[in-house]
């Protein structure tokens, strides 16, 4: 099958592609914004990217046109092949009838789906990762490129235990975005797992939902697609979510937090993971924040449930390496570290500064913040942005674009934060005050104009 993928280099629709062409498809693709790390990862897989929406695409008579949510009514391309009858669909579905539901003759598929507000690629990462370690060779889709695997999707291989079939094992990042312009359903809804963590459920997404009330329908739909022999593993600190699994839950529910815990947690981060009660080993690693250690539990007890004994677990996050774009150093220059990280949604930004504060110390951390997703232009949430950057000795707020006055918002840290319309004059402004020892936390959902390799650069 020839398939051509609108949006492709969203993270997502990216990782479509990928399995797409591994599957033995041809695969082809366009996109308005290109960067890595998706844009490095689909030239590495050979697949040919077009820059925009031209309506002559549809003259390449793919057998489908794959839809990206970041494809509306309007985009040229989408409207000719409308115009003409062309076959399309939305990528959730697209990957679900080709590559997770079991067709007829197959072994059955068991997906393991992480959803939440936050930490959903950390989590699928840590997960595939165990399920890796524990020889199952699980496929999976992630929002990011996990470092123990260098890709953020694969097809799944050939179990350690069994070297005559394929691993039944999905493990997938379930985002409760919408799916496309013609199905407002969250993606996750498509998926079908036997395996879900819930991680955690604030309001977000502005742009689509109306409330959190919203949100928690959407999760919901979510639960009810679990059958009753899978396992709902939910955060048990989060309310919203008590509220979900109240609604009605046809399967049994573990809880992390509660039912499993992480104690005797160490200065470098390491912990003993709890269940039951019962005491099962150390997690030994240098992952930091009591966030990273909540995501650790709850792949432990997916893990479990797909049959990875929980200290084969342990010993596997003991070798974790994290995710690009989650606290990654991209560089230093003078003494000053850069570091790069997707958090965008104020309790996220709250999360990392606080995880990088824990890690430095009393060192200065400059925290530079694009409020570039939906819900942060809309400006749902800019009264949060004050309180989420507590930590940070310094902010660097870049303003472009958005639909309300961030320099205001930033009013209550006035004393140290200073909002730019212009990249240049924000990384001059960084240069200008940063010194030997410091800490550049960068954080944006995007590209952010290539600040990183600016910034090392000026600072040289």
């Amino acid at each position: 099958m020839h398939i051509h993928i609108l949006g492709i280099c969203g993270t997502f629709m990216g990782g479509i592609a990928v399995l797409a062409k591994a599957a033995g498809h041809h695969v082809t693709g366009c996109d308005a914004n290109v960067y890595p790390p998706m844009s490095t990862q689909l030239e590495a897989q050979g697949i040919a990217l077009i820059e925009g929406f031209g309506p002559e695409q549809v003259s390449l008579n793919p057998d489908m046109f794959v839809v990206g949510n970041v494809v509306a009514r309007g985009n040229s391309l989408m409207e000719e092949i409308l115009n003409r009858g062309l076959p399309y669909m939305s990528g959730p579905q697209w990957l679900a009838e080709h590559l997770l539901y079991a067709k007829q003759g197959e072994p059955e598929k068991w997906v393991l789906a992480v959803a939440g507000t936050h930490g959903k690629t950390t989590t699928t990462s840590m997960l595939a990762w165990i399920l890796e370690y524990g020889g199952l060779a699980p496929g999976f889709l992630i929002g990011g490129v996990p470092e123990n695997f260098g890709v953020s999707a694969r097809l799944p291989g050939v179990p350690r235990q069994d070297d005559k079939g394929v691993s039944p094992f999905f493990v997938i990042e379930a985002d409760e975005y919408d799916t496309a312009f013609f199905d407002k359903r969250s993606k996750f809804v498509h998926y079908r797992p036997r395996t879900v963590i819930l991680n955690n459920l604030e309001f977000d997404h502005a742009d689509i939902f109306p409330d959190l009330e919203a949100i928690e329908t959407q999760f919901h739909h979510l639960v009810r697609t679990v059958p009753s022999n899978g396992l709902v593993v939910a955060n048990g600190k989060e309310g919203s979510l008590r509220r979900v699994i109240k609604r009605g839950c046809w399967t049994p529910v573990e809880y992390f937090g509660t039912d499993w815990q992480a104690t005797d947690v160490d200065a470098a981060g390491s912990f003993t993971v709890r269940f039951q009660g019962k005491a099962y080993g150390r997690v030994q690693w240098q992952l930091l924040g009591e966030h990273n250690r909540m995501n650790a539990l709850a792949a432990l007890a997916a893990a479990r449930h797909a049959g990875v004994a929980i200290d084969a677990g342990i010993v596997a996050l003991s070798q974790f390496r994290s995710v690009k774009r989650r606290m990654e150093v991209r560089g230093t220059a003078n003494g000053i570290t850069v570091y790069d990280d997707f958090a965008h949604h104020p309790t996220a930004i709250a999360t990392t500064v606080a995880g990088l504060r824990d890690k430095v110390g009393k060192a200065r951390i400059l925290a530079v913040l694009e409020p570039r997703s939906n819900t942060m232009k809309l400006g749902v949430m800019k009264d949060a942005l004050p309180g989420s950057l507590a930590d940070a000795d310094l902010v660097f707020c870049y303003g472009e674009h958005l639909g309300w006055d961030a320099a205001s918002a930033l009013q209550p840290i006035q004393h140290k934060a200073a909002a730019f319309d212009s990249m240049s004059v924000l990384i001059e402004a960084i240069a200008a005050e940063a010194q030997p020892g410091d800490h550049i936390l960068v954080m944006s959902n995007g590209g952010f104009g290539g600040i990183h390799e600016r910034l090392l650069e000026r600072l040289a």
